[in-house]
């Protein structure tokens, strides 16, 4: 049955699904609609929102130190899944994908053990993976499918905001990271949240090790059964590099690449690193603590500058999607905002008693993820929504920050923005997965409500 329905949805979304670009721009009008509606047709004002938000630079820039941040994530990932260390772990990984049966565990497996360490790594280790699965099977002569063998590389998007890198969780472990987004009056009924409360608890745990070996099991039940119908890995085009005479080192060049200047600045990096979260604690890490872990984690399996340049200067490639549509999903926060969207969805989700509380806002974030596609700025949007709520029927407000990570997670699947660098390492198109990934959110679904309602 699994199969036939990923092969309906996947024909449905190759023909209507439009690139991720388009869909923000189509995000962007309904958000204008709706917004039309509210205000009773003031164009104006809904138009002064989306540059200017609720004031203060809050709509269309709003994101752009955000989006430097989430760059960072993405960047320093790739260039850690690309060190010789961690690429001979996954072509060590790639040569074990011996059927298309096992080539698709491995690949969903990988993807989502390194996403809960880092969004950024999964997604790019993940891509990586299900390349070389696929011009390894192309070359071997084993028949995967190649679009279900890059919708398990994107996989890892369906746990990461339950592990170390989640945005959410890590915004409120710290009262400035909460003040920023919740006002000193809200952040004080709060609290800070440390990780024993979100990423660490019971539910999540084992919430999310649940999901990591069942889905693998539902991609696999996906697998085309008639041979004829999957689709190889595209055949790459090797570049070859033009011959370079050797030449005698220069003085630069022996800078450029001194293994003993990175190693001692990475160790410099690693041990501020852990004075700082020795101060802190490890249940506070934020976002700029996983950056900078990963940035010399980065440089010293690299081993000298000028490769880890080079690693940087590729993976910068896949924040041109961040970069070009980041300011059109501010926007649309700044119309939510601005117009009073956001205070008339605060008021339905206040009279939603607590039982339903979670299952809501879990359905509500999944519905937002679709217009802000990110977890950092979902909460800037959503978090003093769930926090007002949370404090007002009395519920642990954890539990809400997690209700808000599953549903931003879960419509991952569907919202084809962090899919990009994906895609253009794989060189697959957004509406060949779609279909499949399509039956990893209808199953997935169930886990995280169980997740929210069993052990708080």
């Amino acid at each position: 049955m699994l199969e036939r329905v990923g092969a309906a949805l996947s024909r449905i979304s190759q023909r209507f699904i439009p690139d991720p670009f388009v869909l923000a721009v189509l995000l962007t009008f309904i958000s204008f609609a709706a917004a039309l509606a509210q205000t009773g047709l003031d164009g104006e004002r809904v138009l002064v929102a989306w540059l200017e938000g609720s004031g203060g630079g809050k709509g269309f820039w709003n994101l752009l130190a955000f989006g430097m941040q989430m760059c960072l994530i993405l960047v320093t990932g790739h260039a850690l899944a690309q060190s010789p260390p961690l690429a001979r772990a996954l072509d060590a990984l790639a040569r074990r994908a011996r059927t298309p049966r096992s080539a698709i565990v491995i690949v969903a497996t990988g993807a989502m053990v390194l996403g809960l360490l880092n969004w950024g790594l999964g997604l790019v280790g993940g891509a990586l993976l299900a390349r070389e699965v696929g011009q390894r099977a192309r070359r071997s002569g084993v028949r995967v499918h190649y679009p279900l063998l890059v919708a398990a590389g994107y996989s890892g998007m369906l746990v990461w905001h339950g592990g170390l890198s989640g945005s959410a969780p890590l915004k409120v472990t710290l009262n400035k990271d909460l003040v920023e987004i919740l006002g000193a009056e809200l952040a004080a009924r709060v609290g800070e949240i440390p990780l024993d409360q979100t990423l660490l608890t019971a539910p999540n745990l084992l919430g999310t090790l649940c999901l990591v070996l069942a889905l693998p099991w539902v991609l696999v039940k996906m697998l085309p059964s008639d041979e004829r119908a999957r689709v190889a890995a595209p055949l790459l085009s090797a570049e070859v590099s033009p011959a370079i005479e050797p030449q005698a080192p220069t003085p630069a060049a022996r800078l450029d690449h001194s293994r003993a200047l990175v190693l001692l600045l990475a160790a410099a990096g690693l041990v501020a690193w852990w004075f700082a979260v020795r101060k802190q604690g490890l249940l506070r890490l934020d976002p700029n603590s996983i950056n900078f872990l990963f940035l010399f984690l980065g440089l010293a399996l690299h081993g000298s500058a000028r490769a880890y340049v080079d690693a940087v200067t590729e993976a910068a490639r896949g924040c041109a999607g961040i970069i070009l549509q980041f300011p059109f999903y501010a926007g649309i926060m700044g119309v939510l905002a601005g117009t009073g969207l956001l205070a008339r969805v605060a008021t339905g989700l206040a009279a939603v008693g607590p039982d339903l509380l979670p299952a809501v806002s879990f359905y509500a974030a999944g519905l937002v993820n679709l217009f802000v596609p990110s977890g950092g700025g979902q909460w800037a949007v959503q978090g003093p929504v769930l926090m007002q709520a949370a404090v007002e029927h009395g519920l642990p407000p954890a539990r809400l920050v997690m209700a808000l990570a599953y549903g931003d997670q879960w419509t991952n699947m569907l919202q084809p923005f962090w899919a990009l660098p994906l895609l253009g390492i794989t060189g697959a198109k957004a509406r060949d997965i779609i279909g499949y990934t399509a039956v990893l959110l209808l199953v997935s679904q169930a886990a995280f409500l169980v997740m929210l309602y069993v052990g708080w």
